[in-house]
């Protein structure tokens, strides 16, 4: 194997590999069905949001559902186009084969369709990597992406490195050869997911986009101090924090995690409001959720409906990393 990324791996970067490591095996060993009748659906429209923010979409959490449920949106026709073609995206996941540089531009034609001429074909001009209207990073020429993608792949195809640590490098020198005219931030976030989730498969469903976005400028700074220390040190270890948190807030989110709550705790909330459920298969906030169930004191609604159903899992919170937030609000997966 001739090309070799240029990285170091510092001792945090090692301790977060085994902190990641151990919070997988816990998360593993939680009712995988429950996890994911409850979680998957809030927590890929939670991905698809996060990873189309950080280029500029501002369709909310709302809009991407109701996107997926094909109903109506109003908002620009480019970024509806890009939420539908990133669900598109994500509803393959499991079909995307993330050694495969062919798989790879396959992805890029649904991403990007209808949105830019070159569908799956490496760019033919110079591009760089921005942060607002910051040049962070300027690309290779365009007539050596086809050899440094083949070189990455290939490094990809044979590393002895733990994915935690490949996946992040490809992730970095994905960024940095910029192979597309457009779409490249979006294909880099979506390839390190694939090549996480086939090494462990509960990757398929961790919302890390999100904690990007909530940390976008340290993201381009991750990327731009790599660059010039010829060293994707920084980048590995944001995005090794990065999975790191969501782990930890899916953790505090699932429902096995918090079992102080007993069942009868829920059945009692449901006997009193039995259309609960199916007015929380959209997002809702606080004020409309009390609205629903009648009631006019805010404690009492908090104590006797929305604390035992988050600690149950039965709602969940479509900003988990900001929980007081003004824009928080919840969503019902009713397990079958």
């Amino acid at each position: 194997m001739s090309y070799q990324p240029p990285f170091t791996l510092s001792a945090k970067t090692l301790n977060l590999i085994a902190s990641i490591s151990e919070k997988l095996g816990r998360l593993s060993a939680l009712d995988e069905q429950a996890q994911a009748l409850r979680l998957r659906r809030v927590n890929q429209i939670r991905t698809i949001q996060g990873s189309l923010a950080i280029e500029g979409n501002t369709l909310s959490v709302e809009q991407i559902t109701a996107v997926l449920d094909g109903k109506p949106v109003i908002a620009p026709p480019k970024e509806v186009q890009e939420v539908k073609n990133a669900l598109a995206v994500y509803e393959k996941f499991d079909d995307w084969h993330p050694l495969n540089e062919q798989a790879m531009l396959k992805a890029h034609r649904v991403l990007m369709l209808g949105l830019v001429e070159q569908l799956g074909m490496y760019r033919s001009g110079g591009v760089g990597v921005m942060s607002g209207k910051e040049v962070v990073h300027m690309a290779p020429p365009a007539n050596q992406v086809p050899r440094l993608i083949g070189n990455l792949f290939n490094w990809l195809q044979q590393t002895d490195h733990h994915p935690l640590i490949a996946s992040a490098v490809f992730h970095y020198e994905f960024e940095f050869i910029h192979p597309f005219a457009d779409g490249n931030g979006r294909m880099g976030r979506l390839w390190q997911s694939l090549i996480l989730a086939k090494w462990n498969p509960l990757f398929a469903n961790l919302p890390i986009e999100s904690l990007v976005y909530a940390h976008q400028a340290d993201y381009y700074q991750a990327i731009g101090e790599s660059t010039e220390q010829t060293d994707c040190a920084p980048f590995i270890e944001f995005m090794l924090t990065v999975i790191d948190t969501t782990l930890t807030e899916q953790l505090n989110t699932t429902p096995q995690a918090t079992p102080q709550v007993t069942p009868q705790a829920v059945i009692d909330v449901l006997q009193k409001h039995p259309d609960l459920v199916t007015f929380c298969q959209m997002p809702r906030s606080r004020v409309e959720l009390q609205a629903f169930c009648n009631l006019k004191d805010r404690e009492h609604f908090r104590k006797t409906v929305l604390k035992p159903l988050l600690e149950a899992g039965w709602l969940i919170q479509t900003l988990p990393d900001k929980p007081n937030s003004p824009k928080q609000k919840y969503i019902c997966e009713k397990l079958e």
